[in-house]
């Protein structure tokens, strides 16, 4: 949720120019249902946690349990900007791994919370609640495939610097996974202004989408329904909170059927995302736990891209991110 420029503790407004990845401010987009006829297909992140439950990727989430359940909660205003935004992250540990999903900031309970931490993996991939099935499936696979060249991972170093330094460096990295010619329109599903910033740099045109509305840094209005505006844009660049509040599908849908780039930038999701890749998802980048704006020292982001036929027009890293057999986990 964005506020406008005023101190942190103001009520929110009903702007937004989150620069977070997964700025909940940011994170959603209509489900109004694409009216296009369509042959039906299964979930992609459903049939995902389905594989995984089957013991598809290795280790049998049954016997895994989350030791650490813990939510990060923070307000940001970069300076120079002249809005701000607010987040909350829903994040579980899993051994040395770390899986996330954002939410909408006040609406998820602390008995929640508390009760994933020392709960099994399994049992948490069928929870009610969906960010917290989106982060336990987040923390399974962050686990068992690790974001490394071995698993399809390009890492794109992200050197310490100012939030909005960052920010700025960050979008850099999402929006060279675009491969579209000047002039090209894009969905911006996660209202980002570095990531706005970054395609008009590249004198590419954009659809600003949050479900809440409002307007960009530069008073452009945001539009409510993504897919409504889906089908006057060449690509579309998609926050990885749409995983959590169930918007993503249709998205992916979208794209898988008119071949457009998918291109989706995750702090939530990081490490369910790159395996949907050739599934409609055309390239990710992945921003696992602890986030750029936590912290001013250097980093790392990990780019995905789908093989070479890719719907055209998004290329990015030159890297495929294949689905581990059991044996290759091993």
């Amino acid at each position: 949720m964005t506020f406008p420029a005023r101190p942190a503790t103001g009520t929110p407004g009903g702007t937004d120019s989150a620069d977070s990845a997964d700025s909940p401010g940011a994170l959603t987009t209509s489900s109004t249902p694409d009216t296009t006829p369509d042959t039906p297909t299964p979930d992609a992140v459903d049939s995902l946690t389905a594989r995984v439950l089957a013991g598809a990727f290795g280790p049998d989430p049954a016997g895994l349990r989350v030791s650490v359940a813990f939510t990060t909660r923070q307000a940001v205003r970069h300076e120079g900007r002249g809005t701000g935004y607010r987040n909350e992250v829903l994040s579980l540990r899993l051994a040395e791994a770390v899986g996330s999903c954002a939410v909408e900031p006040g609406t998820l309970h602390d008995t929640a919370v508390e009760e994933c931490a020392g709960a099994g993996v399994a049992g948490l991939l069928e929870h009610p609640l969906r960010p917290v099935r989106v982060a336990a499936l987040d923390a399974y696979l962050a686990h068992v495939v690790p974001h490394a060249p071995d698993n399809g991972a390009r890492p794109f170093p992200l050197p310490a610097g100012t939030s909005l330094e960052r920010s700025r460096t960050r979008a850099r990295a999402v929006v060279d996974l675009l491969d579209l010619a000047p002039g090209s329109r894009v969905l911006v599903v996660g209202v980002v202004n570095s990531l706005l910033e970054a395609l008009r740099s590249r004198g590419l045109g954009y659809v600003p989408c949050d479900l809440k509305g409002g307007s960009t840094e530069w008073g452009e209005p945001v539009v409510t329904d993504a897919l409504a505006s889906a089908g006057r844009c060449a690509a579309l660049l998609v926050s990885g909170m749409t995983l959590g509040n169930g918007t993503f599908e249709p998205l992916r849908r979208h794209a898988l059927r008119y071949g457009k780039p998918l291109v989706m930038f995750a702090q939530s999701g990081s490490a369910v995302l790159p395996r949907l890749l050739g599934e409609g998802v055309s390239a990710v980048c992945a921003e696992p736990y602890p986030f750029f704006w936590l912290d001013g020292g250097p980093g790392v982001l990990h780019r995905y891209a789908a093989p070479t036929s890719n719907p055209a027009g998004t290329t990015g890293p030159s890297t495929t991110a294949p689905t581990p057999t059991p044996e290759a986990l091993r």
